[in-house]
């Protein structure tokens, strides 16, 4: 299914960029005749096997609407209110350890989820059509979601006969990411107990739902890079050191990475002997055919390492290069 993105690198951007945009036009039309839906999803991030039918009745639960089921929407179309609120809640559901996400040009990042769930002593959520997941999404609702990544159905163990710790995982596939993903996104977590149904014709006032969104809250960043070049080295005490460095950041559009431009980075020194970074100076990175490129001079005085620290922004995380010794002779 990614294949579709694939493509030489200066056309990988354009197609995914038209791709998106089909989507959006599906999605805005709510065309789902058989032949607009095949193209959103096959430019979608794939729904992991035995999580899509639980994932269509939670949002429609949420929504309030009629459920579409990927696969089973004349089986599985049904009003929300004919399935019942399944006595389950989520608590402390943690994201990525608690951490914002930052997602490169290429590697699918592969991000944790952990949640628990209470639930009545009749829920049986070991039961084999019993399913427990996660979305990540961007947008304002679970329901109304611009973007998401679905999680396989989470692993649970229990504790005590009505409480269970999860454990899920979340692949976020930069091939499927635009730079203006770059930001706020939120988590969703639902639960669907089948109750022994059959799926191609259901008993919809059987089925029970449980969603809870948001369930947290974080962000996703433009992966980023600083790079420290201190010379001359070896170096007179007194003489100028010239620090150069370059800040570059994902881009999703690309599949490439970019200088980051007009950006404050802090020089920093640490002293021969010493393990503490100080501040020297404040330099912005530059724009046009310097892009992200950062330099400055400073006087020779002691031994000693310098390097570039970004503090980062709401869509790039903080990065600091690594150290260049300078030997002052």
């Amino acid at each position: 299914m990614t294949e579709i993105f694939r493509g030489t690198p200066s056309n990988v951007g354009n197609e995914r960029m038209r791709i998106r945009a089909t989507v959006a036009a599906v999605s805005g039309a709510l065309a789902l005749s058989a032949f607009a839906v095949p193209a959103a999803q096959a430019a979608e991030p794939k729904v992991p096997s035995g999580v899509a039918d639980a994932r269509d009745i939670a949002k429609s639960s949420s929504k309030g609407e009629t459920a579409s089921v990927t696969g089973r929407s004349s089986a599985l179309a049904t009003t929300a209110d004919e399935q019942y609120n399944l006595d389950l809640t989520f608590s402390s559901i943690k994201v990525n350890n608690g951490k914002n996400i930052a997602v490169g040009t290429s590697k699918v990042v592969n991000v944790p989820v952990t949640f628990k769930m209470t639930h009545g002593a009749d829920v049986d959520i070991h039961a084999a059509d019993f399913v427990a997941a996660v979305d990540l999404y961007r947008g304002s609702s679970f329901e109304s979601a611009v973007w998401s990544f679905s999680s396989a159905a989470a692993t649970c163990t229990s504790s005590s006969s009505t409480v269970a710790s999860c454990k899920a995982t979340v692949d976020v596939d930069p091939l499927f990411l635009l730079n203006e993903d770059a930001g706020s996104w939120k988590a969703a977590t639902y639960a669907v107990a089948f109750n022994g149904e059959d799926l191609d014709n259901p008993d919809m006032d059987n089925v029970g739902v449980s969603v809870k969104d948001p369930a947290a809250s974080f962000k996703v960043q433009r992966y980023s890079k600083l790079t420290v070049n201190a010379s001359p080295e070896p170096v007179k005490k007194g003489k100028t050191i010239t620090v150069t460095g370059n800040l570059t950041r994902a881009n999703w559009d690309t599949s490439k990475y970019a200088g980051y431009t007009q950006q404050s980075v802090k020089l920093q020194f640490k002293k021969k002997g010493t393990s503490t970074y100080k501040d020297v100076k404040t330099v912005k990175s530059g724009s046009g055919t310097s892009a992200g490129v950062v330099k400055t001079t400073v006087t020779a005085s002691v031994d000693g390492t310098y390097r570039y620290s970004f503090a980062g922004t709401s869509t790039t995380p903080a990065v600091n290069s690594s150290g260049d010794a300078i030997d002052v002779k």
